[in-house]
């Protein structure tokens, strides 16, 4: 893997019904306006106070007849909602039960459990794999009796096209903006932990997951006196190597930051569990290509896609977005490509399975506000058929809340949704039961792009204003689900 990485990072450090849908003849490919109540959304705006620019859309998931919008033809940053595009593509090109493969290979011949040549760690692209995992892989290699490996350790990651991160105008030193490769480990993070103890401070980077936090060295950190950058960031080759600013630290505390060697990142990890199982290994080496003489000796199968993609949806976890995408552009065409040509690609599967929507990715996940989408042509796009049936039990729950914060009981289970957040854009897609037991699919897009544009000048993580923002915008999402689900 080649990083080619900007030698500092600045900025301040952060505190880190399902149901069948029923086909039914349509009149037209796009939603027919049905006059209802055509000033009660723009009074829903003005109260809620957001800037910038609105479009909102409800209609009858059967009929697609139109029941409420307000200016629904506007492209804006999707964001976050992105993701429901994603996991739609990922599955009908992958399919629903595809499993992501990290396997052990040797390349040599196995004489009395001792391998006379070269074992390799390759990773299928699974975005999900955690330490944990290995630790499970590095036991499936024990039980095959080998013992020992007198060659070297190689990891392979290039299964996928390598993303040094997905977005490069945001923060590089954000877990959410993370590389991306064929062999990825605990979301290509390190959880870097810190105390004070007498007057200095203690340090440690690992790999935990859920039950294991082995020790690593390919991600380093050095406290130094000063007030700012917080963070910076070198690239030592097979190294990340980071300073954190000592009056930016409390008594003790703890962050992840991003891993920009995942390939090695997780050979270092897999070799600390073989040695436990008895097999010591040499630090691993990245290999461009796999040998044609390989034999597979363990593997490790990922979940089934459904429920991963499900998991995206709840956590809106931008690496498994990305990598989900590059491996279903990968199996519709046969070779690897690169984010953008990828993201074009599913613009492209978009357009022909939202039936001639407006759609324009930059990436899989929605990091970048490159991408426009407009709220008519999302919901276009989720009334396609036989869409409802796979997108809307793998969304995320939303609860209905009064004007006063209160979850409504008797709408418990009536929304289900992809948020879609960043800096001054705040977006909400999916489906709903209305209050007349309808099956409504609706889009709010709420951008200010000028206040962006700004925000990023700042340099900062959260520019000023945004927090209220989108606050402000959240509200106003939250008083029309309210409305669709209570009082239409």
């Amino acid at each position: 893997m080649k990083l080619t990485r900007r030698g500092l990072l600045g900025g301040a450090a952060s505190v880190m019904a399902t149901g069948a849908l029923a086909e039914a003849p349509m009149r037209s490919l796009r939603p027919v306006l049905r006059p209802s109540y055509p000033d009660r959304i723009a009074r829903l705006i003005a109260r809620a106070g957001v800037t910038g620019d609105v479009s909102v859309i409800l209609t009858d998931a059967h009929t697609k007849e139109i029941v409420e919008e307000h200016r629904s033809d506007t492209l804006l940053p999707p964001a976050s909602v992105t993701k429901a595009v994603t996991a739609l593509y990922a599955i009908e090109n992958l399919g629903a039960d595809h499993q992501f493969q990290t396997i052990v290979y040797a390349d040599g011949e196995i004489v009395d459990g001792v391998l006379d040549g070269n074992l390799i760690l390759a990773g299928g692209g699974d975005p999900n794999l955690v330490t944990d995992d290995l630790a499970e892989l590095a036991q499936r290699l024990k039980n095959t009796g080998l013992r020992e490996v007198r060659g070297a350790f190689f990891v392979w990651d290039e299964a996928l096209v390598n993303l040094d991160e997905i977005d490069s105008t945001q923060l590089d030193y954000l877990g959410y903006n993370p590389t991306v490769t064929g062999l990825n480990l605990n979301f290509n993070r390190v959880h870097f932990e810190w105390k004070l103890e007498g007057g200095n401070y203690t340090t440690a980077m690992d790999a935990r997951s859920e039950n294991y936090r082995p020790a690593v060295t390919s991600s380093r950190i050095r406290i130094e006196d000063r007030n700012t950058p917080v963070f910076t960031y070198r690239d030592l080759g097979e190294v990340d190597q980071w300073t954190v600013a000592r009056r930016a630290l409390n008594n003790g505390g703890s962050r992840w930051l991003p891993v920009r060697h995942p390939a090695l990142y997780a050979g270092e990890v897999f070799a600390t569990f073989a040695r436990a199982q008895g097999i010591v290994l040499s630090p691993p080496k990245e290999i461009a290509a796999l040998p044609a003489t390989r034999v597979a000796l363990a593997h490790f199968a990922g979940k089934p896609l459904t429920d991963v993609m499900r998991a995206m949806m709840r956590y809106s976890t931008n690496i498994t977005a990305e990598a989900a995408g590059l491996a279903a552009t990968k199996i519709d065409t046969g070779q690897k490509w690169g984010l953008r040509a990828s993201a074009a690609r599913m613009s492209r599967w978009a357009r022909d399975r939202g039936q001639g929507i407006r759609a324009d990715f930059a990436d899989h996940s929605g990091l970048g506000d490159q991408s426009r989408v407009g709220a008519s042509d999302m919901v276009q796009f989720l009334t396609a058929p036989n869409v409802l049936q796979t997108l809307r039990p793998i969304m995320k729950d939303i609860p209905v809340v009064d004007s006063a914060d209160n979850r409504v009981a008797s709408a418990a289970g009536a929304v289900q949704a992809k948020t879609g957040t960043l800096n001054f854009v705040s977006n909400l897609a999916g489906y709903l039961r209305g209050s007349d037991g309808r099956d409504l699919a609706f889009a709010i897009f709420v951008a200010d792009m000028d206040a962006r544009e700004r925000g990023k000048l700042e340099g900062g993580e959260a520019p000023r204003g945004s927090r209220q923002w989108n606050r402000r915008a959240k509200s106003l999402q939250e008083s029309l689900i309210y409305q669709w689900t209570t009082a239409l």
